[in-house]
């Protein structure tokens, strides 16, 4: 295995280069253990990792950590020393969203990610507000958009026509496809994307058939599946942690476990080129602060009215925008909390240094001795 099958590039190449002087070589990370990783290297050795300390306290925030589908630069321990990772490539691509619940973190779910496939159905897991901000998401990771319609065999044709237009309609740029595990429809079609080097994550709810497809294009039982609930047509698959999978044939799959929220991690900017078609009907607004509400001048609110903007897509518009803005907020308080902090411990450190020179100077008179404030 070489290391451009694993996704390797000239740019990780010149960025690496100093830590080659080193005697560190480059690995890419496949699991997440929590403690330790898996990561591979050049001709598919894998070592179990720790990270250094340094990695660990020059990340800021939990997003800069090294996460799955990073490359890093790895120590090989020799003996009973342990393998270290001593430095973190920077991204090409990164999809994450924000953390579960009150947080204001950002959850990296895969790094340096070719394509993001994200995978639903036509039945009670659809949810178009869902979805636009899966693709919002995917636009700020600079990947591309793949969309699985998957276990079309439980649907009629025309259920998953429709699902597929309805989705194709939030996302021109995105491809779409009816695919179904258990009959093997159009899974051949996601071997197109799986060239040499190309890193294709799977996300979406729990039970849709994530685990499934990727078994159906491994060829093999390779992720545990659950029993398929018969109520429902969902199976309790058991993917527990995200996992890097490098294939015989060329490609790379990440899985993920099922993602019960999508809260938005991006900024105004990708926001806006989401929602290119409202941005321009603001534009044409009588006043700058219009609320689009009952406001006079108001541009979009005749174009839903006219049925020429969805009332749907728009809704989904002020509710991203009002979330985002308050993500702003958060954040803002959060790195006030941060810098408030350190002014404290500054101030702490400097008033117990100032007290340890008054000690040792009643202790002992001699400047020369003295610490240095």
């Amino acid at each position: 295995m070489t290391l451009e099958e694993l996704g390797w590039n000239e740019r990780f190449e010149r960025e690496f280069s100093p830590f080659s002087k080193k005697g560190w070589v480059p690995a890419r990370l496949i699991r997440d253990n929590k403690i330790t990783y898996g990561a591979l290297t050049k001709g598919g050795e894998e070592y179990e990792v720790i990270m250094s300390g340094k990695v660990y306290h020059d990340a800021e925030t939990d997003a800069e950590l090294p996460a799955v589908g990073d490359w890093v630069a790895l120590e090989i321990g020799t003996g009973d020393l342990d393998n270290v990772i001593r430095a973190r490539l920077s991204r090409q691509t990164c999809f994450s969203r924000k953390a579960p619940g009150k947080s204001s973190e950002e959850q990296v779910i895969a790094a340096n990610v070719d394509v993001v496939c994200i995978v639903t159905d036509a039945g009670t897991d659809l949810n178009l507000g869902r979805m636009e901000r899966y693709f919002t998401l995917v636009a700020r990771s600079r990947a591309q958009a793949l969309v699985l319609i998957n276990k079309s065999d439980l649907y009629s044709e025309e259920q998953n026509r429709e699902a597929a237009e309805a989705i194709q309609a939030l996302s021109p740029d995105a491809d779409v496809v009816v695919t179904s595990a258990v009959d093997g429809q159009n899974v051949a079609e996601i071997e197109n994307y799986l060239e040499p080097g190309v890193s294709i994550t799977f996300i979406g709810s729990s039970g849709v058939g994530k685990s499934s497809l990727i078994n159906a294009l491994l060829g093999e039982e390779w992720l545990e599946e659950g029993e398929v609930n018969e109520v429902t047509g969902k199976g309790r698959h058991t993917t527990t942690a995200r996992e890097l999978i490098v294939l015989e044939n060329g490609g790379i799959l990440i899985d993920n476990p099922g993602i019960r929220e999508v809260q938005m991690w991006t900024d105004e900017t990708t926001l806006r080129e989401r929602f290119l078609d409202i941005e321009e009907l603001a534009a044409q607004c009588r006043f700058n602060d219009c609320r689009h509400g009952s406001d006079a001048g108001c541009a979009i609110r005749p174009a839903v009215e006219a049925g020429e903007l969805s009332e749907r897509r728009f809704q989904a518009f002020l509710k991203l925008d009002d979330e985002i803005e308050h993500l702003k907020k958060r954040l803002k308080k959060r790195k006030m909390t941060i810098e408030r902090r350190a002014k404290r411990d500054h101030r702490i450190k400097a008033r117990n240094l100032a007290d340890r020179v008054e000690f040792e100077r009643e202790e002992n008179p001699n400047p020369d001795s003295l610490p240095e404030l």
